[in-house]
Order: structure tokens, then sequence, then C-alpha cells
């Protein structure tokens, strides 16, 4: 009995989930949120002058905010701060209160009151240097899709994981321990908090540090 050739179809892996391109407007936005955001890279130098200054400074600023953007959404605009404001609000963020700053002010406040300064130093600048650039990559040329974060991606997750390791080896001088918390950290910002990383992430990397003795 002649039998026929029977042709088995080649199985393919299936191709990483591509995320969607992002505007040019959503870049112009995501630029300007970030040059802000790294702003908080200056305030562990202020620690190392002053705590009381420092605190005093995250304080105020953090309440002066809140106050300004409160006059906003009733109409009434501050000089500077209400354009810089809505030049950096998300699309998402349209007509409503704008949380950003105030959580990043207390992201590099609560570190300073809850940890050592070199454990608080390498938290703020994780969240000064991790989340800007993970974010302005992932805006920009990240294409993989993260599972399970909503829209993060592959390349804004290693550029995290980067710019966490290199100010928390620098502050410490331990691979090992530096590793371990761009590690956390990485973790963290993956997650879908929205403006909540802000806290979350230096805390997270606050906490390493410290149960690293750091």
């Amino acid at each position: 009995m002649r039998q026929e050739n029977v042709q088995i179809p080649e199985i393919c892996p299936a191709p990483a989930k591509q995320r969607k391109k992002a505007t040019s407007e959503e870049i112009a936005i995501e630029f300007t949120r970030k040059s802000i955001h790294l702003l908080i890279a200056f305030v562990p130098l202020l620690l190392s002058l002053s705590k009381p200054l420092t605190v005093s400074l995250l304080v105020a600023g953090t309440a002066a905010y809140a106050i300004f953007e409160q006059l906003r959404m009733k109409g009434i605009k501050i000089p500077l701060v209400s354009t810089l404001t809505a030049k950096a609000t998300r699309l998402r963020d349209n007509g409503h209160f704008v949380t950003g700053p105030v959580t990043l002010g207390f992201g590099a406040l609560l570190p300073i009151l809850l940890f050592n300064p070199v454990s608080a130093s390498i938290a703020i600048y994780i969240l000064a240097f991790g989340d800007s650039f993970s974010s302005l990559v992932g805006k920009t040329v990240g294409r993989i899709s993260l599972p399970l974060t909503r829209g993060k991606s592959v390349e804004g997750s290693l550029t995290c994981f980067i710019f966490s390791l290199i100010p928390a080896f620098l502050m410490s001088r331990r691979l090992g321990a530096a590793l371990i918390i761009a590690a956390v950290s990485t973790l963290v910002e993956a997650a879908p908090t929205k403006d909540w990383d802000n806290i979350l992430l230096p805390l997270s990397a606050g906490i390493a540090a410290s149960l690293l003795g750091l």
C-alpha cells in the first residue's frame, strides 16, 4: 500500500507582544515630566549638608504644590508652576488633580525619615534615575510588553535595573548588595501602580538597602 508523505507543520514560537507606539505628544509630555522628576537627585546633596533643612524644603515644596494645584483646578493659574504642570500632565490626567509631584515629594521625604543617610540616598537616587530613565526609554524605544504590568516594557525595566544598580553600587561599593537592590527596585517599578511608584519604589529600595546593612 502506497504511503503518502505527510508534512508536519513547523511550530514557531509566538512573537513577543508588541507595545503600542507612543505618540509624539506623549513623548514630549514624558520628557517634561521626567526633566522635573530628575531634580529630586539633588536631595541627597542637601541631605549631606543638613537633614532638618532638607526635610523642611521637601515638606514646604510639596505643600505649596498641592495648594497651587488646587487653585489651578479652580481656574486660578500660578505663574510658572501652573504652566509647567499643564505641560507635564499626562493625557489620562487632564481635568484631574495631578498627584505626581506630591507622591514624588513624599517619595524623597519618607526615606530620609525612615533610613540612615546612605540607604536614604540610594533610595532617592533610584527614584530619580531608575524611574526617570526607565520611563523615557519605555516611551521612546520600548517595544516588547512586559506581562502583567499594564503597558510597561522589557526595555524600560532593563533600563531601570541598570540605573538602579549604578547608584546603589557607587554608594555601597558592594556589587552583590547593589544587584539585589536593583532587582527589587526593578520589580517594584514594573508593577502597575501609576504615580504611587514614586513612593513604593524608594521605600522598597531603602528597605532592601537597610536589610543589607548599608
